[in-house]
């Protein structure tokens, strides 16, 4: 339940910023907005401030929200406060207000996060960071290695080497590389219980030295100064974009050559279980999940892809071009289709999550009606 509450939280707060964002601009542009609702329809209640102004509503699926923009889809065109009977520029600050918003709101959590301390590799960093809590975490275990068949897998944190306290990465690299064919004690964390391996370094073709098969990272929480944190948040909103974009390249090109799904993308049942993951590590984390998701919202609202602002953005250039109105027909229909496309890509990214996590649904099932 807690898992659940959290989920709405974090996605109401995504969808109604990005709403937000249209509401305000538009408003400001002296378009009418018909309704601003806070969660999705059946209405529970609402109010106007005034008689044919905005009607601020809260509704019974609280998942987001939503704005009602007088001649979004074309219509009231002869009206002065329509969508349509705004200047291309305006209309088109409008459509991009969503995805602004969310691009701030990425950065804002960034800020802070990196204010409080974010949970991340504590490597290579500006000479203003600050680092508590390091350790160091197994970041990759290499198929059939010495440290694979000794159990140990990523995400272990190496607390010991041979009984001494273990400090940074090159302590673990430097010791297995002198101990070929010699065992060695490692003392980890694992899963939260503390256990020691013993584990035989081996020649390693890939790194060319003797190793145990692992890469390690130094991990730790990573602040700044309050006036430089908003520098690094900007940094790492820039980096996280560039990542997501490659990562929404790969799904299209998996999706339309390889016909199937990347097996680190997750749908809504995915998202589910790593809300639960991330939220039991705690609210830095917690914080830093959904900024990306934020980031995440930006990314794909602003994809030409009919349905999304983004696609919205490419009849608008059209209409530019032409200079004179699209069909309407033409573009209800291709939103529709693009609707239809997206919801068909959810199911499937959602069957692909009942595969992935299929063992932890069952087990939820079980914990709540037996067996």
């Amino acid at each position: 339940m807690l898992t659940l509450i959290t989920l709405i939280i974090v996605l109401s707060l995504l969808v109604f910023v990005h709403e937000a964002g249209h509401f305000i601009v538009a408003k400001k542009a002296g378009i009418q907005v018909d309704e601003f609702g806070f969660g999705f329809p059946p209405r529970a209640w609402g109010f106007r401030r005034r008689k044919g102004g905005t009607l601020y509503s809260l509704n019974w699926i609280p998942l987001g929200g939503f704005v009602k923009i007088k001649g979004e889809l074309g219509e009231h065109a002869g009206d002065k406060d329509a969508f349509g009977h705004k200047p291309y520029w305006v209309r088109a600050l409008v459509l991009a207000a969503g995805v602004f918003m969310n691009l701030v709101l990425c950065w804002f959590l960034m800020t802070v996060g990196y204010m409080i301390g974010f949970p991340q590799v504590a490597e290579d960093l500006s000479p203003n960071a600050r680092v508590r809590e390091a350790k160091v975490q197994v970041e990759y275990v290499l198929p059939g290695s010495p440290a694979e068949k000794a159990g140990m897998t990523a995400g272990d944190t190496v607390i010991a080497l041979e009984g001494a306290a273990v400090t940074d990465a090159d302590q673990v690299r430097n010791t297995t590389a002198a101990s070929q064919d010699k065992p060695v004690a490692l003392t980890v964390l694992h899963e939260g219980a503390q256990k020691t391996l013993s584990v035989t370094p081996v020649f390693i073709k890939e790194s060319g030295k003797a190793a145990i098969g692992v890469q390690l990272v130094r991990t730790g929480l990573v602040s700044y100064p309050w006036y430089i944190a908003p520098i690094e948040g900007a940094h790492a909103t820039w980096v996280l974009g560039g990542d997501i974009l490659t990562s929404f390249r790969d799904l299209f090109r998996d999706l339309v050559v390889k016909r199937q799904v990347t097996q680190e993308l997750s749908g809504p049942v995915g998202i589910v279980f790593i809300t639960a993951d991330v939220a039991a590590q705690g609210f830095r984390h917690l914080l830093q999940f959904t900024a990306i998701l934020s980031l995440n919202l930006a990314i794909l609202n602003i994809l030409p892809i009919p349905a999304l602002d983004g696609g919205r953005l490419a009849f608008l250039i059209v209409e530019a071009i032409r200079r004179k109105p699209n069909g309407r027909k033409v573009e209800q229909y291709a939103h529709g289709i693009g609707f239809f496309v997206l919801m068909l890509l959810v199911v499937v990214i959602t069957f692909h999550d009942f595969v992935h996590f299929g063992g932890r649904i069952r087990a939820g099932f079980l914990s709540v009606f037996g067996r």
